[in-house]
C-alpha cells in the first residue's frame, strides 16, 4: 500500500453519535449509536447524506481516469442489445436496446422474417429513464398484455393492462404490489396477483417490513377495490404466495415460501370446480404442507403433475405427482438426480418434450427428454457459458435460446424442431475479443474444499505478480455466478491491464443444495474463507499481489467483501461494496443464530487488529430507493468505520460512500445511471491501485 508520507489525512464529516443507545438481543447489549440514521425522512439523515455525497463526489471528480473510463464505456456500451424472442398468440416479441437507451424497448412482429415495430417503450414514461418495465405476461392467445412498472428502482410495482391488437392501455391499474404473481386465467377474464395492505408510504424509501401478503384475482374492466381475495394466511405474516395457472388452464398452483431458502409449501386449486367462477377464497388442496424442500411446477398432463424438486435430491430432480393419488409414497421420479450436475430448470415444449438445463461445473448444458417416459433424447449445442434466455411453450414447436459468456455478448438461436436452427450474434466494435481468454481453475479453501474460479485476462500475459485484479464474489441465496458478458469489466481488463477473477464460493447454487447449505447460518464463515483463499491463490500463483487486488460484491456480495475486509485488511488494496447488507445485529429471533451472526456482521466487527496495517480503500455504493437492502445498512457502516478506522493516525486510504438518488437495488436501472456508477467505481479502483490507461498491450504488463 502507499506509504503515509505521500498521502494526506481525510477529514470526514462529523456524525452525531448517541452513546446511550443500545439494543438487547437474547441478553446481549449491542450498541447502536447511529440508530437515528434508520429514519430516511429526518432532516438529520438528509444532512448526513448530503455531507457524505459532497465528500465522495469531490474525490471522484479528481480521479485521473474517471472521465476517460466513462467516455470509453459510453462508446463501447453503444451496441445493439437483443433479448431472447418469444411467441405469444400469432406474434413474435423481443426486447431491444439500440445501444444507450435508458430502458430496453419491447418490439413485436407478425412473422419471424419481418422487421419489428415498437410495441411498448418504457423510455416514454419518464424523462430520466427511472420508470422501468418489470414483470410482464400475455394471455395464452396473445390478446391482452399485463405488465408491472417500477419507479426509481423500488420493489413496489403497479400493474397495468393493454389490448395487444389496438395497443391501447386499458384503464385498470393495480397498486400496492410487491413480490407478486402475475398469471392469466385462460379465459382472458383476469389475473392472479399479490398485494399488501399499506398504511403509510410505499415508494421504496420506507424501512418497515412488509407483512401479510395476500393473493387476489382481478377481473379485467373492474376497479381494484372489487378484486377477489383468493388466499391469505393470517397466522403466518411472512408467507409469500406465487400463483401459476397450469399449462392446460385448469389449475392454479400455489407455491408458498417465507424466506429465501429453496423450500416451499405446495397447494393447488381445480378451477373447473368453481362453477360460478372465482368469487372468493379458493378451496385449495394442500399437496405439501411443510417447508422441507422446494417444489416448482413444470407441466402437467391431466392430473399428472411434473415438479422440479430438491426433496432427497440436493442436485435436484423431476418428479411426477398424481393428484388422484397424492400421498408421497405414490410419487414417481421422472428424471433422476445427477451425481454432480445441478438441474436448474425444465420446461415442456412441443407437446411432450422436456428441455432441461443443467449446471455442469458452472457451465450450462441443455438436454432434451421425453416428458412422458423421461427417456433422454438429445442435447442442444452450446459453448462454455450461460443460457441467458429461453422461450417456448407446450403448444409451440419452435424455441429461442440465448447464449452468453464472459467474452460473448449474445448469440440467439432459433430452432424449429422440424428444421435446422438459425443463429444471430452480437458484435462489439472497438474491442478485439479474440485478444482475451477465459480459464477455469480449482483451488483449495481453508478446510480443503475444492473451489472453482473463472479467470479472464489478455492472452499471453506473464504471471509475474504485476496485474491489477478485480475479485468478484457473491456466495449466498443459492445463486450461481455463471459466465456473463460485461463491458465495464472488459474495459478493466483491456485498458487497465487487469484480471477478472470470479470464484464460485459456497452459499451459491453451483453444486446444488449441499453447496448452498455449506455457506449459510453457522457455516457462513466458509463463504469468507473461500473468498480469502481465492485471493491467496491468485497471489501464490503470481497473477497479482495484495497491493493490486480490488474486491467487489453486491447485496449479499456486499456483505461478503465487507466481512473479508474486516477479517483480512492486509490482503486487499481496494473494496467496493454495492447495496450491501452490513448490519446483522438484529437479523434473527434465534439466540443460536444471533451468536454466530454477530461474529461476522460487518458493522459489529470493524477493528484495527494490527495498527501497522491500514484498512483498504473503501467505496460503499447504495441507493435511496433500495427497499430490499435499505440504505441504513450502508449509512451506519460508513459512520462507524470513518470514526473507528478513519480517525487512526496511519489510516490514509479513503473510506467513502456513494448514495445514488432515484435508484433501488439494481433492477430497472437506466443506462445513464449504469454508466455513471461504473465510471465512479472503476475510477476509484484505478486511483487506489495507481493504474494507468493502456491503449496497447504488453504481455509483461508491469505496473
Amino acid at each position: 500500500m502507499s506509504s503515509a508520507s505521500d498521502q494526506s489525512k481525510i477529514n470526514y464529516p462529523p456524525v452525531n453519535r448517541q452513546e446511550s443507545v443500545f439494543d438487547t438481543y437474547h441478553g446481549n447489549k449491542v450498541a447502536d449509536p447511529y440508530q437515528w440514521l434508520e429514519d430516511p425522512d429526518s432532516e438529520k439523515t438528509k444532512a448526513f447524506v448530503d455531507a457524505q455525497n459532497e465528500l465522495t463526489n469531490a474525490y471522484l471528480k479528481k480521479c485521473k481516469l474517471r472521465q476517460q473510463y466513462q467516455n470509453r464505456l459510453s462508446e463501447l456500451y453503444d451496441y445493439p442489445k437483443y433479448g431472447c424472442p418469444f411467441k405469444r398468440g400469432n406474434r413474435y416479441f423481443y426486447f431491444y436496446n439500440s445501444g444507450l437507451q435508458n430502458q430496453s424497448v419491447l418490439y413485436s412482429k407478425d412473422s419471424f422474417d419481418q422487421e419489428g415495430t415498437v410495441f411498448f417503450d418504457p423510455n416514454t414514461l419518464s424523462d430520466d429513464g427511472t420508470v422501468a418495465l418489470a414483470r410482464s405476461t400475455f394471455t395464452m392467445d396473445g390478446r391482452y398484455f399485463a405488465y408491472t412498472l417500477s419507479k426509481s428502482g423500488s420493489d413496489w410495482k403497479t400493474i397495468h393492462f393493454m389490448d395487444v391488437e389496438s395497443r391501447k392501455t386499458l384503464p385498470d391499474e393495480l397498486k400496492d404490489v410487491k413480490f407478486s404473481s402475475l398469471s392469466w386465467t385462460h379465459d382472458n377474464k383476469g389475473v392472479f396477483y399479490n398485494r399488501y395492505h399499506v398504511d403509510s408510504k410505499s415508494d421504496g424509501t420506507e424501512t418497515s417490513q412488509n407483512l401479510h401478503q395476500k393473493l387476489y384475482y382481478h377481473y379485467l374492466g373492474t376497479e381494484q377495490s372489487e378484486d377477489i381475495l383468493c388466499a391469505e394466511f393470517l397466522d403466518e405474516p411472512k408467507w409469500i404466495c406465487e400463483a401459476t395457472v397450469s399449462d392446460d388452464g385448469r389449475y392454479v398452483v400455489m407455491e408458498i415460501c417465507e424466506g429465501c431458502d429453496p423450500v416451499n409449501r405446495l397447494y393447488y386449486c381445480d378451477l373447473e370446480q368453481l362453477t360460478n367462477g372465482i368469487t372468493g377464497l379458493l378451496p385449495y388442496v394442500k399437496l405439501v404442507d411443510s417447508f422441507d424442500a422446494k417444489y416448482e411446477y413444470v407441466t402437467n398432463f391431466g392430473n399428472i403433475f411434473t415438479f422440479l424438486t430438491n426433496s432427497n435430491a440436493p442436485n435436484y430432480k423431476l418428479i411426477n405427482i398424481d393428484l388422484a393419488k397424492p400421498n408421497m409414497n405414490n410419487w414417481a421420479t421422472l428424471i433422476s438426480e445427477h451425481s454432480k450436475d445441478v438441474l436448474e430448470w425444465a420446461t415442456c415444449i412441443a407437446e411432450n418434450k422436456l428441455f432441461v438445463c443443467y449446471l455442469q461445473d458452472v457451465k450450462n448444458v441443455i438436454l432434451i427428454f421425453d416428458a412422458i417416459t423421461g427417456d433422454s433424447l438429445t442435447s442442444l449445442p452450446l459453448d462454455v457459458g450461460t443460457v441467458a434466455g429461453f422461450s417456448g411453450r407446450k403448444t409451440q414447436f419452435e424455441i429461442f435460446y440465448q447464449f452468453k459468456s464472459f467474452l460473448t455478448p449474445g448469440i440467439i438461436y432459433h430452432c424449429d424442431l422440424s428444421k435446422d436452427s438459425i443463429e444471430s450474434e452480437t458484435d462489439i466494435k472497438g474491442i478485439d475479443i479474440s485478444e482475451l481468454e477465459t480459464s477455469q481453475v480449482f483451488y483449495k479453501s481453508k478446510d480443503g474444499t475444492s473451489i472453482p474460479m473463472f479467470i479472464v485476462h489478455r492472452r499471453g500475459i506473464k504471471l509475474n505478480g504485476s496485474h491489477p485484479t478485480l475479485l468478484y464474489g457473491y456466495g449466498g441465496f443459492n445463486i450461481s455466478l455463471t459466465p456473463l458478458f460485461s463491458i465495464s469489466r472488459l474495459i478493466f481488463i483491456y485498458h487497465f491491464g487487469g484480471i477478472l477473477a470470479i470464484p464460485n464460493i459456497r452459499g451459491g447454487g453451483e453444486y446444488g443444495e449441499k453447496w448452498h447449505k455449506g455457506g449459510v447460518k453457522d457455516k457462513k464463515q466458509n463463504v469468507f474463507d473461500d473468498f480469502i483463499a481465492a485471493a491467496e491463490f491468485l497471489i501464490e500463483n503470481n497473477y497479482t499481489t495484495s497491493k493490486l487486488i480490488a474486491i467487489n460484491g453486491g447485496s449479499n456480495g456486499g456483505l461478503l467483501v465487507c466481512a473479508c475486509m474486516n477479517q483480512r485488511p492486509d490482503l486487499f488494496r481496494c473494496v467496493v461494496s454495492q447495496v450491501g447488507t452490513t448490519d446483522y445485529g438484529c437479523a434473527t429471533d434465534s439466540e443460536e443464530e444471533f451468536n454466530y451472526i454477530i461474529k461476522y456482521s460487518p458493522l459489529h466487527n470493524i477493528k484495527a487488529a494490527d495498527p501497522a496495517v491500514q484498512y483498504p480503500a473503501l467505496l460503499l455504493m447504495t441507493a435511496d430507493h433500495d427497499d430490499r437492502v435499505v440504505p441504513l445498512h450502508s449509512y451506519k457502516f460508513i459512520a462507524t468505520i470513518q470514526r473507528e478506522i478513519g480517525s487512526l493516525p496511519n489510516q490514509f486510504n479513503p473510506l467513502f460512500i456513494r448514495i445514488e438518488t432515484k435508484a433501488g437495488h439494481g433492477a430497472g436501472k437506466p443506462t445513464t445511471k449504469i454508466i455513471e456508477e461504473a465510471a465512479d467505481m472503476y475510477a476509484f479502483i484505478a486511483e487506489n491501485l495507481n493504474l494507468s490507461w493502456q491503449d496497447s498491450f504488453s504481455s509483461s504488463s508491469s505496473l
